[in-house]
């Protein structure tokens, strides 16, 4: 007996972007046992969680002890009261009308971005962002809908890119003359750490109504607006039409430091519907991910919830709100440290991720392995992020105050020889 696989998979070129940074750093630390790394490459919080999300934690599991309290599957769309605290607290204090019943609670932002795609045609067209987070055209890779990948372009054949480059502040053009499905946005962005004004974002809507393409927008770093700069939106249903064409993406990772816990949101207003000629012309798109979600997946765990839940209580939100800050501190120092260096700098005030140009055109792989050997940092390769990514690079502020310090410390004393 024989069997087949997936051919879309032997597409893929090599590892995913963060796993390939791993073995690398691995293979230099078997090298150099003694070596002080600092990582500021890969976008995971170290500070611990807040005390209103431990103490609902200690609840919930002790609920989960007792038989009168105990919980099993959660509903599909995720337990009621962390759905109507999303909605009140996310959407409808912000005069937006979202219903409890138009979130689903997942376990994360990456799940629900790589897995949204399977409800729409296997020829539907792409367009991301470029540089862009991979798991977007990743997981329209293994569906087939991206193509066949082109080595000598870093690119696939299928998929519309979207070059953010700064003479436009790293916002996308829209793509005038194509024809995309699928729009994938996100703000604040990663990986460049820039983001768009709420009258570019209502452009986009108007686009993706009048051609009628989906957008699926990142929300997963909203909180880090800095909201003493007006006009920046937190969600895109602050545009008008937003309702009949886009679909939002949550995260608890970021803002509260869920990375470790695993929770998320997938946004889908009932106003969403196919306007495609042909199969399906009608279909709610709130009904199909309702019925995908249902069968493919179990619920994230009730204690998590309840975690989740915490954060909207007036001690937790005060509590992210410094934890925010806090990142937020290293971000800047961490710009205004490359500034001072002599770095072209961008990110780094709506966003944890700071995008520099590499010195002297180094690849942002040498650049990598440079920052590695010769000042033990760890930071992320723009190439990794798409063709225009190339010639920059990613750092972030997730890691402790002490170590940014150090880190950027030790960069300007390599300013001499990098610049």
């Amino acid at each position: 007996m024989s069997f087949g696989i997936n051919e879309n998979y032997l597409k893929l070129p090599g590892s995913y972007l963060f796993s390939t940074i791993a073995k690398k750093v691995e293979k230099y630390k078997s090298e150099h046992p003694d070596a002080d790394i600092i990582r500021l490459g890969i976008g995971d919080v170290t500070q611990p969680l807040c005390p209103s999300v431990i103490d609902a934690l200690h609840k919930a599991v002790d609920e989960m002890g007792k038989a009168e309290t105990f919980h099993g599957y959660a509903p599909d769309g995720g337990y009621e009261f962390l759905r109507h605290a999303m909605a009140e607290n996310d959407y409808r204090s912000r005069g937006l009308d979202i219903a409890d019943d138009e979130i689903f609670i997942s376990d994360g932002a990456k799940s629900d971005s790589a897995a949204i795609e399977e409800i729409f045609a296997k020829d539907a067209v792409i367009a991301v962002c470029d540089p862009v987070y991979p798991v977007y055209v990743d997981s329209n890779a293994m569906s087939g809908r991206a193509g066949d990948y082109l080595p000598d372009k870093s690119a696939w054949s299928r998929v519309i890119y979207m070059p953010c480059t700064a003479e436009h502040n790293f916002a996308p053009q829209i793509p005038y003359g194509e024809k995309p499905d699928m729009i994938y946005l996100c703000f604040p962005n990663n990986p460049t750490g820039e983001v768009i004004t709420k009258d570019e974002l209502q452009k986009w809507v108007d686009y993706a109504v009048e051609i009628g393409a989906v957008i699926i927008y990142d929300a997963a770093y909203e909180a880090y607006i800095d909201d003493s700069i007006p006009g920046i939106p937190h969600s895109i249903y602050e545009c008008d039409g937003a309702r009949s064409c886009a679909i939002e993406l949550r995260s608890f990772s970021k803002n509260a430091g869920f990375t470790g816990l695993r929770l998320g949101a997938l946004v889908l207003p009932k106003d969403l519907v196919c306007k495609k000629d042909g199969i399906g012309n009608g279909t709610s798109l709130h009904s199909l991910w309702a019925r995908r979600h249902g069968t493919r997946y179990n619920g994230a765990p009730y204690i998590v919830q309840r975690a989740g839940e915490a954060c909207y209580s007036a001690e937790g939100k005060a509590e992210i709100k410094e934890q925010i800050a806090y990142y937020m501190k290293n971000a800047a120092y961490i710009r205004q440290g490359l500034i001072d260096a002599g770095f072209e700098v961008y990110g780094g005030v709506h966003s944890p991720y700071i995008w520099l140009r590499t010195p002297g055109n180094m690849t942002s792989w040498e650049f990598f392995d440079t920052l590695l050997e010769k000042a033990q940092i760890v930071g992320t390769p723009g190439a990794g992020f798409g063709p225009s990514g190339e010639h920059y690079f990613r750092l972030t502020a997730f890691g402790s105050y002490e170590n940014t310090v150090r880190a950027i410390d030790r960069i300007k004393e390599l300013k001499a020889e990098l610049l």
